[in-house]
């Protein structure tokens, strides 16, 4: 299992992006947080933004499909989209995973 992580300026943009991957069963859950306080560098500046939090719940093996799609719905030139693999994972939990995201 891995989480991957993403950041938009909007609720909504999150939970469109999130109900594509869930339809697609590339996903098993979205979580959005927010908002949160973001600070960092862009384009040799650094700036100050709220945004929301996207943490979804897939497999290590659909990444590369998760990534495709969020970079297509993602209205950012560079979104942050990163995965964290879990190191142990309920066993139900697991299961439940696995059986949502395959066709």
């Amino acid at each position: 299992m891995i989480n991957i992580i993403t950041t938009a300026d909007n609720r909504e943009t999150l939970e469109r992006i999130g109900r594509s991957l869930l339809e697609r069963r590339l996903v098993a859950c979205i979580q959005v947080v927010g908002p949160v306080r973001s600070t960092y560098w862009w384009k040799g500046r650094i700036e100050d933004a709220e945004e929301w939090m996207g943490v979804m719940k897939t497999r290590d093996e659909l990444y590369d499909e998760v990534e495709r799609e969020i970079k297509a719905l993602h209205p950012y030139e560079v979104p942050e989209i990163a995965a964290v693999r879990a190191e142990r994972v309920l066993d139900a939990y697991g299961r439940w995973l696995v059986e949502e995201t395959s066709p």
